[in-house]
Parts: C-alpha cells; sequence; structure tokens
C-alpha cells in the first residue's frame, strides 16, 4: 500500500509541475504570492480485526495425524532385586508315592542286658499241645483247598477219577500230596486216560502240569509212580525225551497231551488220579 501512494504523489507533483511552466510561458504570474497545499493521503491503518487477531492467541487447530513410530530406545538398567515375600499357605498333601525297595539288613546292634529270670513252669505239655494244633490247622487248610478243588470239578473214567490241583509244587511235593489223599499223581496208560487229562489241562488254561512219570532211578527207564514200566504206552512231543543238561529225569504233559521230558525241581500245577472204588 505504502508504494501505491508515493506513485500517486510523485503523479501529482509532476502535474503540478507541467501546470506552473504553462503559465510562466503564456502568462505573466500574478505578484501576490499564493500558498500550494499538496493533499497526499496517507498510510491505510489497520482494520481493528486485525488488531484483534495480532493481539489475542488463535484457536488450536485439529491434532495432526501420528507420525512413524521411531525407533526402539536403549535398554534401562537392571532394577533392584526386590525382597523376599512371606511363606504362602500350605498346598493339599499329594497321593503317596510308591513303595521303595527293601533297604539292605544293618548291623547287628549291642547285645542288650539280660531279662529278669522267668517264673519256673511246666511248659513242656504245653509247647507240644501248641505244636500239635499248628500240624492240624495246617492239614484241615490243605484238606479245605483240596475240597474247593474237587468241588471245582474232576473229570473221570469208568475206572479212575482225575482232579487238576492248581498249587505249584514240586515234582516229589506233588505226588506227596496226591499219596496222602489215597491217589497218585495221573498216570496215563492208554489213549482215552491221556486225552482226558489232555482236554482238563486245556480247559482250565494252563500250559503244563506234572503227571506220574519218571526215570530218576535209571536214566531213559521211564516208570509210573506206582512203579509200573511206560512200555506199552507213550505219547512223547517230537525229539523227547532228551535229558536236557543231563537233569531231566520228570514228566510234563502240555495242553496238546504230548509229553516232555523236565527237571523235577521247578513248581508246577499238577494232576491227581484215584481210583474209583477206593474214593
Amino acid at each position: 500500500m505504502r508504494g501505491s501512494q508515493l506513485v500517486l504523489a510523485s503523479v501529482l507533483m509532476s502535474m503540478l509541475g507541467s501546470t506552473l511552466l504553462q503559465v510562466s510561458d503564456g502568462q505573466q504570474l500574478s505578484e501576490e504570492p499564493c500558498t500550494i497545499q499538496l493533499l497526499i493521503p496517507g498510510l491505510k491503518g489497520m482494520s481493528s480485526d486485525s488488531v484483534v487477531r495480532s493481539r489475542t492467541k488463535g484457536i488450536k487447530g485439529a491434532s495432526g495425524r501420528p507420525g512413524r513410530l521411531g525407533p526402539p530406545g536403549e535398554s534401562g538398567q537392571q532394577g533392584l532385586k526386590g525382597q523376599k515375600g512371606i511363606m504362602g499357605h500350605y498346598g493339599k498333601s499329594g497321593p503317596s508315592g510308591y513303595k521303595g525297595f527293601k533297604g539292605d539288613m544293618g548291623d547287628a546292634g549291642p547285645m542288650g542286658p539280660s531279662g529278669e529270670p522267668g517264673v519256673p513252669c511246666e511248659c513242656t505239655p504245653l509247647r507240644k499241645m501248641i505244636g500239635e494244633m499248628d500240624i492240624l490247622v495246617a492239614q484241615l487248610s490243605s484238606e479245605l483247598k483240596f475240597i474247593k478243588n474237587a468241588v471245582a470239578g474232576v473229570k473221570e473214567t469208568d475206572s479212575r477219577v482225575y482232579l487238576l490241583v492248581k498249587e505249584e509244587k514240586r515234582f516229589a511235593d506233588a505226588e506227596s500230596f496226591c499219596q496222602g489223599r489215597g491217589g497218585h499223581l495221573a498216570m496215563p496208560k492208554d489213549e482215552v486216560s491221556n486225552a482226558l487229562v489232555a482236554a482238563y489241562v486245556s480247559e482250565a488254561g494252563l500250559a503244563r502240569v506234572y503227571i506220574g512219570l519218571q526215570d530218576a532211578e535209571r536214566e531213559g527207564d521211564f516208570r509210573y509212580v506206582d512203579g509200573s514200566p511206560a512200555s506199552t504206552f507213550g505219547k512223547w512231543r517230537k525229539g523227547e525225551p532228551n535229558d536236557a543238561y543231563e537233569d531231566e529225569d520228570c514228566v510234563e504233559m502240555v495242553a496238546s497231551g504230548e509229553w516232555t521230558d523236565v527237571a523235577c525241581h521247578p513248581t508246577m500245577y499238577f494232576v491227581c488220579e484215584f481210583q474209583k472204588d477206593g474214593v
């Protein structure tokens, strides 16, 4: 604005000078002094709104869009370790663990002091009575087992009764068990009795049992436990008897009905045989 005002003043001065030159050339100037007043417009003032705006803080504009995420800062220093808290409540007891193996026996402790002398008495008869009662209880328990086996089922032919005893014993103990009840270990002497005992073993779900046959007195000379020779009938498995390890003097029957010679000391189930007229 100020530049345009200066241009206007300059134009007016030029016009005034041109007028004065024309008067001086064509006319005589009046001797009366004259006064020339030049009216030059001043600078345009600022509006009140501009003054107010220049003196008053403007309204805060809307937030701009977020800038890009800057790089991560450096890791701070590790803080100090806090104090240990108070102990919490005890939890529920867990289940019991498996029972451990039995440890080795420790060294014998020192002998204790001698006790007070006992009251003299005649204890020999009492001890004898207690011993006889123990024997009787053992016999009754054995008989009870025998009866339970008998009730469970027996097999029979026209002249024989067979009982499968599900109690593992060595060969000699099994024969003694059968003899104690009036019989022997089973002595299959023909195909009928052999098949019956084999079916008995198979139905019971067993793999093998002792039968009453052995060659303990003379190797290779197999005889039944009643002393009769096993010369008229045999059901040996192929390759048997072989006396493996030179220690197989007894005989077992497998579920198929075949015989194999075995050692006499292992324990297994067995079959007893009884005469029908003696039962």
